[in-house]
């Protein structure tokens, strides 16, 4: 006679699945609450010059955008009517860039950092004295994969 007998038969009960749906509206909720889109606003106008080769960019959190151009009308009597820069929200000068980009090479990564691209979004009425100037600039941060939006051809 032993005193352990092996209980044969017996399973596990069953997991209640009810609750489930509620568990995923619950994080669903937190997810939309918590994450916050990137909403840049373009301060300057920006009307592309359209292109008929254009390629487009695989990894879009490697490109620093550069915007080139005249203020819109609200912020005119602040900043005048002369083309200007904008480095991500907020108005800038050509010297401001090489700190946009160490901010960005910082977020990014270190093993990312050499496939890093600045996108010159020129307006088309701008003069090239400026966009020459922040080439250099670009040049001097150790900052040499640069490439040109455009619009496609008939848009």
């Amino acid at each position: 006679m032993s005193k352990f007998s092996k209980k044969r038969g017996k399973s596990n009960p069953k997991i209640s699945t009810a609750s489930l749906p509620d568990i995923i509206f619950m994080l669903l909720f937190f997810f939309m609450v918590v994450t916050v889109l990137r909403n840049s606003e373009l301060k300057l106008t920006n009307n592309l010059p359209s292109a008929s080769e254009l390629t487009k960019i695989e990894a879009k959190s490697l490109v620093n955008n550069i915007f080139i151009g005249k203020p819109l009308e609200k912020y005119q009597a602040q900043y005048g009517s002369s083309p200007r820069l904008q480095l991500g929200d907020k108005f800038a000068e050509v010297n401001d860039i090489p700190i946009f980009l160490e901010q960005h090479r910082v977020k990014v990564g270190e093993a990312k950092a050499p496939r890093i691209t600045s996108a010159l979004k020129v307006d088309g009425e701008v003069t090239m004295g400026i966009v020459q100037d922040i080439k250099t600039t670009l040049r001097k941060a150790g900052q040499y994969r640069v490439l040109y939006s455009a619009k496609p051809k008939g848009n």
